[in-house]
This record gives C-alpha cells, sequence and structure tokens, in this order.
C-alpha cells in the first residue's frame, strides 16, 4: 500500500534540499517548516514516527515550573509563549489543565512557591489560561483524595497533549506542504560529495537499499544523535549528550471521578524532584516521571523496579488511599538526550536545545541537541534561521499562527464537533464521537463519511477501534502495525486483549499487502 505524499523509489539523480534523519517531534516540526517555506524535504525514520522518545514524555506542553529553581528563565518563556500558540494549533489534542500542588511542610516554603507562581504567570504573555492561586484544600473537591494533613495548595494552569498525535500531525502537514516522509526508512551511511550529501538508506518494509542526495543533511535522531554522527555520517568531533532516562507509570485508579477530568496534581518528593499525576482517559492515571543517567541503546530502555517504586513512593506520601503495585496497568520509559551542560544531577541537566551547523567541509550538517515537546516549533524556526544563508531563496517564518491537520475548530470545539459527529452519524455513539473528535478534530468527519448504519464501520477490533478508523490511519498516518494504532495514534491499547492486538497486526499485513 503506498503512502500519500511519498514517492516508492526516492531517485538518487535528485537532489534534495533537507534531508532530515529522525521521524520525532524535532524531526518532523523542522520537515513541516522548511517544507512552508518552498524548501525540498525528505524526511527518514528508522521505524514508526514518534517511536521513541517524542511518545514516552509525560503529556504536558508547559512552560516547566520546576526549571525557574536552575534559573533557565529562556526557556521557560519560550516554553510559556508557545502554550497557547500550540493550544491554538491543536485545541484537539491539546487541553488546558489545572495543577495542583498540595504545600508539603519541610520542604519549599510557601512562600517561594508562591514567588515561583509568579514569575510563571508573568514570564510569558497568557491569555487563554487562567493565573495562578492560593487555595483551602479542605475546601476543595480535590483535597478529598489527600491526606488531611494538606490544606494549603496552589493552582495553575498548564496544558495536557497526546505526544505521538502532535508528531503525526506534524509530519502530515509537512506532507501536505510538500515534504516526503519516509517511515521505516533507516538511513544506513553518508558522506560528502562534490559539496553535497550522498546517503545510503534502507527500505526495511520493501528490503532493498536507495541512494539520495541532499544539499543538507539535519541529524534529528534524539538519544541516536552520537551514533549516528560518528558510526553512520563520520563525524568524531561532536557536541557532549547526556542521555537520561524518564519513566511513568499508569494505574488503573481515576482520580479524575474525584477531582475532575481536567485537573492534576503535581507532588513535590523529598529529593528535591517533583512527580505528576495526570488523568489519563477515563479511567487511568499517569504518574511520572523520573530521572535518570542511562547507558545503552536507547531502543530497550525499560522502567525499572527502583523506579515503580519510587513514582508510588512519591504519590503515597500524598494521597489518602495509597497506591499499590497490583493497580498499575501499564508503564513506559524514554531516553531524553540532553545537551550534557556538566550538571551534577540528572534532574539538574539542562532541557533546553542546542542547534549545531557544521559547514566546514562544503556539504552542510545541522545537529539537534536536547528539546521539548513545548518548544518544538520555536526549535524549528531557530533551526530554519541557523540554515537560511544556505537558502536564500526559502520563505518566511510561518507556524505561529497555522493550524495543525484537524485543528480549525475553536479552542473549547471539541464538545461541539463532538455533537455534530453524533448528528451527521447515529451510529456514532456519544462517546465515540467524543474520542475520535479529540484525536482527529475536523478531520473525523473524514472518518465518518458514508456510515450510515453499525455495519459500516466495518470489522471490530476491539477497544472501540473499527476497519473505517484502522482504514484512516494506515492510508493518512502512516500506520503499519497494531502498536502503531492501538498505542501511538490512538491508546487504545489499554481496552484492548492480546489476541485482538494480534488479530489487528494479522489484518493490517494482510491489507498492505493486498494493496501493494
Amino acid at each position: 500500500m503506498a503512502e500519500a505524499g511519498m514517492t516508492s523509489d526516492p531517485s538518487s539523480h535528485e537532489i534534495a534540499d533537507i534531508a532530515i534523519i529522525g521521524g520525532g517531534i524535532n524531526g518532523c516540526g523542522i520537515a513541516r517548516d522548511a517544507a512552508g517555506r518552498g524548501l525540498k524535504v525528505k524526511l527518514f525514520e528508522a521505524d514508526d514516527l514518534a517511536w521513541a522518545t517524542s511518545s514516552a514524555s509525560t503529556k504536558l506542553i508547559h512552560g516547566g515550573l520546576r526549571y525557574l529553581e536552575y534559573y533557565e528563565f529562556r526557556l521557560v518563556r519560550e516554553a510559556l509563549i508557545e502554550r497557547e500558540v500550540l493550544l491554538r494549533s491543536a485545541p484537539h489534542i491539546i487541553r488546558p489543565l489545572n495543577f495542583i500542588l498540595p504545600h508539603h511542610d519541610g520542604l519549599r516554603p510557601a512562600w517561594m512557591i508562591r514567588l515561583g507562581l509568579f514569575l510563571y504567570d508573568h514570564l510569558g504573555p497568557r491569555k487563554l489560561l487562567p493565573g495562578s492561586r492560593r487555595l483551602s484544600l479542605r475546601r476543595e473537591q480535590a483535597g478529598t483524595v489527600l491526606k488531611p494533613q494538606y490544606g494549603l495548595g496552589f493552582s495553575y494552569a498548564d496544558c495536557r497533549v497526546d505526544d505521538s498525535r502532535l508528531t503525526v500531525l506534524t509530519a502530515m502537514d509537512a506532507r501536505a506542504r510538500g515534504a516526503e516522509i519516509h517511515t521505516r526508512c533507516k538511513v544506513l551511511q553518508g558522506s560528502r560529495e562534490n559539496g553535497h550529501w550522498l546517503l545510503r538508506v534502507l527500505d526495511r518494509r520493501r528490503d532493498r537499499e536507495f541512494d539520495l542526495r541532499a544539499r543538507l543533511v539535519i541529524n534529528a535522531v534524539g538519544p541516536w544523535v552520537s551514533e549516528v554522527l560518528e558510526n553512520r555520517l563520520g563525524q568524531t568531533q561532536h557536541k557532549p549528550v547526556r542521555l537520561v532516562k524518564g519513566s511513568h507509570i499508569i494505574v488503573r485508579r481515576a482520580l479524575a471521578s474525584a477531582i475532575g477530568e481536567d485537573t492534576a496534581f503535581i507532588f513535590q518528593n523529598g529529593d528535591g524532584r517533583i512527580v505528576f499525576t495526570i488523568p489519563y482517559g477515563e479511567t487511568l492515571t499517569l504518574i511520572g516521571t523520573t530521572d535518570l543517567d542511562y547507558e545503552g541503546d536507547p531502543g530497550q530502555c525499560a522502567i525499572s523496579a527502583e523506579e515503580t517504586r519510587y513514582l508510588l513512593d512519591a504519590v503515597n506520601d500524598y494521597l489518602a488511599e495509597p497506591l499499590g503495585p497490583a493497580d498499575i496497568c501499564g508503564s513506559y520509559a524514554g531516553v531524553r538526550p540532553l545537551y550534557d551542560d556538566g550538571a551534577s544531577s540528572a534532574q539538574a541537566a539542562t532541557r533546553d536545545y542546542v542547534l549545531d551547523l557544521d559547514t566546514a567541509a562544503g556539504a552542510p550538517l545541522l545537529t539537534v541537541y536536547g528539546g521539548k515537546i513545548t518548544t518544538f516549533r520555536r526549535l524549528a524556526e531557530h533551526a530554519l534561521e541557523k540554515i537560511a544563508p544556505i537558502f536564500p531563496q526559502m520563505g518566511r517564518a510561518w507556524t505561529a499562527s497555522a493550524t495543525l491537520p484537524g485543528g480549525d475548530l475553536a479552542v473549547d470545539g471539541v464538545p461541539a464537533l463532538a455533537e455534530e459527529l453524533r448528528q451527521r452519524c447515529p451510529s456514532c455513539s456519544p462517546g465515540r464521537a467524543l474520542r475520535l473528535a479529540r484525536l482527529y478534530g475536523t478531520r473525523a468527519r473524514m472518518i465518518i463519511s458514508g456510515v450510515k448504519a453499525a455495519d459500516d464501520w466495518g470489522q471490530d477490533f476491539g477497544g472501540d477501534l473499527t476497519e473505517r478508523e484502522v482504514r484512516y490511519l494506515m492510508t493518512e498516518e502512516w500506520a503499519r502495525s497494531a502498536g502503531d494504532v492501538a498505542w501511538r495514534r490512538t491508546k487504545q491499547g489499554f481496552w484492548m486483549s492480546e489476541e485482538q492486538m494480534l488479530a489487528l497486526d494479522l489484518w493490517m499485513t494482510q491489507r498492505a499487502l493486498a494493496e501493494a
């Protein structure tokens, strides 16, 4: 089955302006921005989009309150500005979230928290989100799930996001503007020849190799940044990288049922770190994250027993009804490729990004170090600013006011869209209509188009996934396996059995072969 917007055989004779290695949020963000400025862009991802770090975040669009303690004022200001830029661009997958921070005697004093929140309120312009305030938790619904000693608290606003969907939507917009997005294509080797790059690429789906020429290569592979530089691009000298693992657990207790689905907690811990508890769907809660230095293959990282216990202990210090291992229904871990600024601990290492442009050998190479989900759009703008002298013909910055696919609706327009879907498609249940509206925004209309009766949805794969939706994901969003669909596109894997996952994988494989 051919992917929309992707050539089946990239020609070795055609020279691309930019070849991007890595289909995470930064690579896709740069591809989108560059394609929108008229540059010829090809992006190569060895696996699925957002396969690694970009699907393993804490699912937040936030300024980073704790970064103020490390004097990261520039980063926090940039991230605070981006909160509302991104909220406007994708209000279906990004939603405001109210955070409650209980005051813990013996940790940060109340005046310090209040000062930090004052800075948080004023470092960046804020029009869509409310300011912070002091709370009496004994008078708030949220206080009912906390131990009685937590009477004082503070609230502030940030946003939640479906991180892997943000990456996929960014890639879709890049494709719509002319970029070629090649998934399951691994760049094996690259060399500089006569003022351009010659790349050798393995198409893993078709089990064949091909060559590609590009004027500029961008290395945006996240935690594999050093490996690609040294082993595939022949760059022995590069900036230092610190790999930091962040792990999360998902529990089946829905704190949202007590405090509301748009309210989360941020708990202070005795080691100076903080732990979030965030509503995750209607019946789950996400808890994270850890910060541990990591060695080894980033693709093989997993949460440890010690990290699991750490997260449970951190939240149980606050919760009136403690959580145990039996409450855990899932976990994930990801490796952040931080620029190594020499910080003494992983939690203190900078979350800011560094862009390194090497033009010494004729064919330029831009390497991306670090970065946060929240600042991916600005990182892309800064990357284009760096390479502007190489491509003087490219257009101006444009992404600040542009929406992502499906995001052309009001910031609070999801409920109205869900109701519209119900009116258009009577066989669409209220729960499915809301889920589709939150995942696909206005593009959900494509999924329900022509659906009249229940049979029109096609095969039922479990977890509310139907043939109609899976076909859309294969055609429009590069989905090729059950994991792509159930975890990185929809998160419905939590409500599917192993047998259902295997059946979905088999159906997708057969479908792809039939349409190849």
